[in-house]
């Protein structure tokens, strides 16, 4: 490999939120690496420090050329240049997109267990959140569709904000899944907000597909979100772009993104961003199967050591799913003691909503050498709460 993942690096007292824990602790929660982004990316943010200035800046055509050169080469879509629009954060367009496309009263449609900020988004600004709940079955997730049917088909009902891959679950949606999901959406006349930020973080073999690119259906009654954070570890550099076909929608997602001042980039966000999807491809490829030789670990050592649990096979992102209705439907109380008596800092999954209660989520983007401590503190902490 070209570049080194095993790295142990100290991000104590670095003004990091995972970071943020006792001497003792080991955080494993966040969608955040323990991962050196890559040199590219560094090299330009150097460069563009040397200048010594860092006035107002407006976003150049070379970001969203690269932008397009990404997508057309690691996910064999090719959007347009003028479809795009510079954000600060996928977080921050969600919110304004529910502003801007959505009424107060209405509902906006998630699938839970989901990443929990979309709820915030919702609630916040006087959204009903109305959730057609994945179904877990043999193992992994499906979409009930009769459920999605009727809640695409109520009126209220006038967004719907996809997960594609999805968070927490690591699962990985078909072209035929979201071509049905389109035809759905478009005749209930609801717009779609694709999160794709982490459509990067993919299996060898398990390619994410971009929910816009499946159809001209899909293109015109969608948002899409895209952003480097994720796959770079480049989250503070507040960089992302929609994507968005429909000219009227995009005109009307402009208004909001405009008038909310969300369209201004840093000095590092242009520079970072044109370098990661430049230079960045072998860095992510590598990344990758990094990522998935530690869910292979953790896989492999759940399976000896703690059977009664059940590792959700995700193909996409760095995030693993793992089912502990075994031994408690209260991972909250879970975790609070493994945390209490390992260190070991992991998520409970109620705060995904559905059947998130009866699950764990633990972020493995970090060095084999931590992984396994995270591993063993795991098991010691299982032990203690049976225990009790």
């Amino acid at each position: 490999m070209s570049y080194d993942f095993s790295e142990m690096i100290d991000r104590r007292h670095t003004n990091s939120v995972k970071w943020d824990v006792k001497d003792n602790e080991l955080p494993m929660w966040v969608a955040d690496m323990d991962f050196r982004t890559a040199p590219a990316i560094v090299d330009a943010i150097k460069r563009k420090a040397d200048t010594g200035i860092f006035g107002y800046e407006e976003v150049p055509d070379a970001y969203f050329k690269a932008v397009q050169h990404w997508y057309a080469t690691e996910h064999n879509w090719t959007p347009q240049t003028d479809w795009m629009r510079f954000v600060t954060g996928v977080v921050p367009a969600i919110s304004s997109a529910v502003r801007r496309i959505s009424h107060v009263g209405d509902n906006v449609l998630v699938q839970a267990p989901v990443y929990n900020i979309f709820y915030n988004s919702i609630v916040n600004n006087g959204r009903h959140v109305l959730s057609n709940d994945l179904h877990f079955q043999d193992g992994t997730y499906v979409i009930d569709w009769d459920d999605l049917t009727a809640k695409l088909a109520d009126p209220l009902t006038t967004m719907m904000i996809l997960c594609n891959p999805h968070n927490p679950v690591g699962k990985v949606w078909q072209p035929a899944e979201l071509s049905r999901l389109a035809d759905l959406a478009a005749a209930n006349h609801v717009t779609v907000f694709s999160d794709e930020i982490h459509g990067d973080i993919t299996d060898a073999g398990h390619g994410y597909t971009p929910f816009a690119s499946v159809s001209d259906t899909a293109a015109n009654h969608s948002i899409t979100a895209v952003s480097p954070s994720k796959t770079f570890n480049v989250a503070a550099l507040h960089a992302a772009t929609l994507i968005i076909p429909n000219e009227n929608l995009r005109n009307s997602v402009d208004r909001g993104i405009n008038s909310e001042e969300l369209a201004e980039p840093n000095a590092f966000a242009i520079p970072g961003t044109i370098a990661a999807y430049t230079q960045g491809a072998e860095w992510v490829h590598e990344l990758n199967a990094t990522i998935t030789a530690n869910k292979q670990t953790l896989t492999t050592f759940i399976q000896q050591h703690l059977p009664k649990l059940q590792v959700i096979a995700g193909h996409a992102t760095y995030l693993v799913w793992i089912d502990c209705q075994a031994i408690t439907h209260d991972t909250q109380a879970l975790c609070d003691v493994i945390r209490q008596e390992t260190g070991l800092f992991i998520t409970a999954g109620a705060v995904y909503g559905g059947d998130g209660h009866d699950f764990v989520r633990i972020n493995v983007a970090c060095p084999a050498e931590r992984l396994q401590d995270g591993l063993d503190r795991l098991v010691q902490g299982i032990h203690a709460f049976q225990a009790k």
